[in-house]
């Protein structure tokens, strides 16, 4: 992804060297990256508007930014993608972060420990969904049912392995599905899949949309199985999600969540780093109005769940606002 642009930065140069485009209009803008995760999740419409507040309020050196949010596979191939320096910044959630950074789960022997934290973003609920009229009342009633587990690449693939695990269970009990959020739902719908298992900021767009046309049931996910979990799995919360968060979910429902992180690699520059971290903590009200979990991110819980170094850009930014020492 940083390559292209980089490329796509060439041929600007190129076409002003030639005299096609003014010699100023290749120096005035910086390329920044943001790997967000599907359409029908939180990532991608909040990375969308981050990136639109970054490039109309982050100027450094005279050179205006332009940053972009990018589809991609989620937490696990959004951290690859830092330890390979192919996009500036993605967001993780915190377990996978610190999984990546210190070589466990899905990144055994392979520790990225160029992966530097930027600030923490807002908790993402666990949503295991299915119809209303189907039997899958808990989560042992998975068995010997299909169940989606996100994209290749996302943390819920992990995180079933996970409540398996916890519920005495492995994945040859049940049919696993590897479709994104928005393909899981359509086969929900179609009556091809049982359930899907979402991790992501409440509401999230896919289920909304099941929600809108089909009766859904969010399933809980606690008791004695979700404690022991939680014991093995610190960054795991036990949280509620509110009623009405989608139509027809009419009482709360216990549940996980795991913080969001948006983290970069050693390689950003320490200008860039402050100035986009900046921008983020300074505006939080600007996301809200984009999606209910962006009145969530505040600079009060920034440090919250981040357990890898953070980049002394952003460093700097929260020794001025008094975070740390």
């Amino acid at each position: 992804m940083a390559n292209r642009r980089r490329t796509v930065l060439q041929s600007i140069t190129a076409l002003a060297a030639a005299g096609a485009l003014p010699a100023a209009f290749a120096q005035q803008r910086i390329f920044f990256g943001i790997a967000t995760g599907g359409t029908g999740g939180t990532y991608y419409p909040l990375g969308g508007m981050l990136a639109q507040l970054i490039s109309n309020k982050v100027v450094i050196n005279n050179q205006k930014m332009s940053a972009t949010a990018e589809t991609a596979g989620a937490s696990v191939a959004n951290a690859q993608l830092l330890g390979r320096k192919e996009i500036e910044s993605a967001f993780v959630a915190a377990d996978i972060l610190d999984a990546a950074f210190n070589g466990k789960s899905q990144f055994e022997g392979k520790p990225l420990k160029n992966l530097r934290a930027l600030g923490a973003l807002y908790p993402e609920q666990v949503q295991l969904v299915t119809a209303a009229k189907s039997n899958i009342k808990t989560f042992r009633d998975l068995k010997g049912k299909s169940v989606s587990s996100g994209s290749p690449g996302s943390g819920q693939w992990q995180l079933l392995g996970d409540l398996l695990e916890a519920h005495g269970m492995t994945r040859k009990d049940i049919g696993e599905d590897l479709s994104s959020f928005a393909q899981s739902v359509d086969k929900i719908k179609d009556g091809n899949l049982t359930a899907s298992l979402i991790t992501a900021g409440a509401p999230t767009a896919s289920i909304t949309d099941l929600a809108n046309t089909h009766d859904i049931r969010i399933v809980p996910l606690a008791g004695p199985e979700i404690e022991a979990l939680r014991k093995k799995q610190p960054y795991y919360a036990q949280i509620q999600l509110p009623a009405n968060t989608y139509k027809g979910q009419a009482a709360p429902v216990d549940t996980l969540a795991v913080m969001a992180i948006w983290a970069t690699h050693d390689g950003l520059s320490n200008d860039i780093a402050y100035a986009v971290t900046k921008a983020l903590y300074e505006n939080t009200d600007i996301l809200g109005q984009v999606h209910p979990k962006g009145k969530e991110i505040s600079l009060k819980t920034a440090l919250q769940s981040v357990s890898i170094p953070l980049h002394p850009g952003a460093e700097q930014f929260y020794k001025e606002k008094g975070l740390i020492k």
